[in-house]
């Protein structure tokens, strides 16, 4: 080999790794994104999510790589996940429901953690306090166990004489736990008997519906992860006992249940895209402030409320933000 040739092999053996870690230093910032549910059930949030960041001047592919991972409504799998998002080394975790957000606190201690849909961050040890959340995680707030008073109230005014209320609910979710324990509370202030039905896994759910059969006029469903991927079964098992269903996301009403009434979601993963853009630029995550929703959607489906003789007012079908024909 020529002296010549050689040294220009040499030359590009030593540019090479210099080539890489330069090409290495401008790899985009990486987001692990942990969802609850699954694609289907997560597209709409995602897609606002993504708008959102591109708004602001993230392109998914070109200046942020986004790492999408899906528990299935199986909160086992969060942990594991978690897990891989710290081997990635992401800059940023984005979680969907409280066990995502848990498994993801208790894997990592610095990477930055964004939550989204957990209904009392503070009673679930995510942040110290909403205005000072401390730490590296910060988000958004359902404000589930606040609404469910709400709910009932809605309830009542579609489904006449409503007296017994059944609740189904995640007992692996803590989320869930406290939300049905705040239905529980507001419905005995209105003098409603109440049944609790707990699940923990997708094959629970039909055996809480032929517990509950006869013991119910409504049906309150707790907003979770594995009752939503679950959403098409949990609304045929509820349509055939003849139960009226409220729901915390119009996603559940759209796939039949009776009536929804919570937080905009497409709303929420905005606000969380903004998250991501604040510490993306260097923002701590215990600098910025838990917010709460401020957009709250009605929905109610009035093909289901027709299939259950349920006649649904006019002052009603005004106040709702979405009426599915």
């Amino acid at each position: 080999m020529k002296r010549r040739d050689f040294v220009t092999l040499l030359g590009g053996a030593v540019a090479w790794p210099l080539a890489a870690r330069a090409q290495q230093s401008t790899k985009p910032p990486t987001i692990g994104y942990l969802a609850g549910g699954t694609p289907t059930t997560e597209s709409q949030r995602i897609a606002a999510f993504l708008q959102r960041l591109r708004e602001l001047g993230w392109i998914e592919g070109r200046n942020v790589a986004v790492e999408y991972r899906w528990e299935e409504g199986r909160n086992d799998r969060a942990a594991e996940i978690a897990a891989e998002f710290v081997r990635l080394k992401v800059d940023v975790i984005v979680t969907s429901g409280t066990p995502a957000a848990l498994a993801a606190k208790r894997a990592t201690p610095s990477i930055p953690i964004i939550f989204t849909t957990v209904a009392d961050p503070v009673g679930a040890g995510l942040v110290v306090s909403l205005a000072r959340p401390a730490g590296n995680v910060t988000g958004l707030s359902l404000q589930q166990t606040d609404l469910a008073g709400k709910r009932i109230e809605l309830l009542r005014e579609v489904v006449p004489g409503l007296a017994r209320l059944a609740i189904l609910g995640n007992a692996g979710n803590p989320g869930n736990v406290l939300e049905m324990d705040e239905v529980q509370a507001a419905a005995r202030t209105l003098d409603l008997d109440i049944a609790r039905f707990e699940i923990r896994r997708a094959e629970d759910i039909a055996r809480a519906f032929a517990t509950l059969k006869g013991r119910a006029q409504a049906l309150y469903v707790a907003g979770d992860p594995l009752l939503n991927t679950n959403r098409i079964g949990v609304n045929i098992l509820a349509a055939a006992a003849r139960l009226p269903t409220i729901h915390s996301s119009r996603d559940l009403v759209e796939a039949g249940g009776l009536m929804s009434y919570g937080p905009s979601f497409p709303d929420l993963f905005r606000c969380a895209a903004g998250y991501v853009d604040k510490i993306l630029h260097g923002t701590k995550p215990g600098d910025i402030p838990v917010e709460q929703p401020t957009k709250f959607d009605l929905a109610i489906n009035l093909t289901t409320a027709l299939a259950l003789d349920l006649k649904v007012s006019e002052s009603f079908l005004l106040r709702a933000d979405e009426v599915i024909e």
